[in-house]
């Protein structure tokens, strides 16, 4: 979900006040996804390279999950999805991880659908994580953040940039980029709609 800052500091606004605004095109997004029976979702929201970011913009993005984690949350509740989190939470302070820790407990038990939050995740780092956790079993799929989930069908970039950026490097083997100029609080659902157009014209062989 890239771009945030730049759509702010375009309208010389605080960068965390675009990072606001992309909660919101988040969660229309999710929505919308449910409305086209699109079971699994994910968003990259935080990477293990955006701590180090300004002190300011690090700790307004923190201070942004504690406000809207529980929201979302509730909100994933109505739609009937289950919240999974992807990275190492251990990072973050003691109340901000046991309110992560709550939203994923809280929505365990809903059926439609997995919405995948990407927060000080790295795809480096899964891979060695799973490696360890693996040890001499064979199969790397079930120790990954998104264990029992399919491949992503669909990559979207916003914000102009053009690569993965240590995004889910296991999982995008074969999955179809799109990359777009818009800023993700611009993100609108008519323009995913049209990338999900585009997808369905393309002829997926997998290598074969």
């Amino acid at each position: 979900m890239d771009g945030n800052g730049r759509w702010a500091t375009k309208r010389r606004l605080p960068r965390n006040t675009g990072h606001r605004e992309g909660i919101k095109t988040m969660l229309g997004i999710v929505e919308h996804c449910q409305k086209l029976n699109i079971p699994f979702v994910s968003f990259y929201a935080f990477s293990t390279e955006n701590k180090y970011r300004s002190k300011l913009e690090v700790s307004g993005l923190m201070s942004l999950m504690e406000e809207h984690l529980e929201a979302m949350a509730d909100k994933l509740a109505l739609l009937n999805r289950r919240l999974n989190v992807m990275g190492d939470i251990s990072y973050f302070n003691p109340k901000l991880r046991s309110l992560i820790e709550d939203c994923v407990k809280n929505t365990q038990g809903f059926s439609g659908g997995v919405v995948n939050v990407a927060l000080n995740y790295g795809g480096r780092d899964e891979l060695n994580r799973a490696a360890k956790l693996m040890g001499k079993d064979e199969g790397i799929e079930k120790y990954l953040y998104t264990a029992g989930q399919p491949d992503p069908d669909m990559l979207i970039r916003t914000g102009g940039e053009k690569r993965l950026s240590n995004f889910m490097l296991y999982q995008l083997a074969y999955t179809e980029l799109f990359f777009t100029d818009t800023f993700w609080p611009d993100f609108s659902i008519e323009e995913l709609n049209e990338m999900i157009g585009e997808y369905n014209k393309r002829n997926r062989r997998f290598g074969k």
